[in-house]
């Protein structure tokens, strides 16, 4: 393995409409949520469904297909990476966030 890459690839549904933002500089930001499904029997035999939520981000042309393509409900396969970052709230408190950004989306289901 020459390199190491930070590389997610998640198969879910998403959970809101895409919310798009234009950024003062031109550029367009489009955020949305995606739900993952994990089911598996516990010690006691029960089945158990685990939903995990993913916050995504998509830039440039990645943002415009996923504005243009993407609704609550539908089923993607996204590829993208993993990243981390802090900011202030507006009462003045240090908030922690991980994000997927995607750099491939692909429509699944009908």
């Amino acid at each position: 393995m020459n390199t190491l890459r930070n590389k997610v690839q998640l198969v879910g549904n998403l959970g809101n409409e895409p919310e798009i933002i234009q950024l003062p500089s031109g550029k367009k930001l489009v955020k949305f949520s995606m739900a993952t499904n994990e089911t598996y029997k516990n010690a006691n035999g029960e089945t158990v469904k685990d939903t995990q939520w993913h916050t995504l981000v998509a830039w440039g042309n990645t943002a415009n297909i996923a504005e243009k393509y993407l609704h609550k409900g539908n089923e993607v396969l996204i590829e993208g990476k993993l990243t981390y970052r802090t900011y202030d709230d507006k009462d003045g408190v240090k908030r922690f966030t991980t994000e997927i950004v995607c750099q491939e989306i692909l429509m699944l289901g009908k």
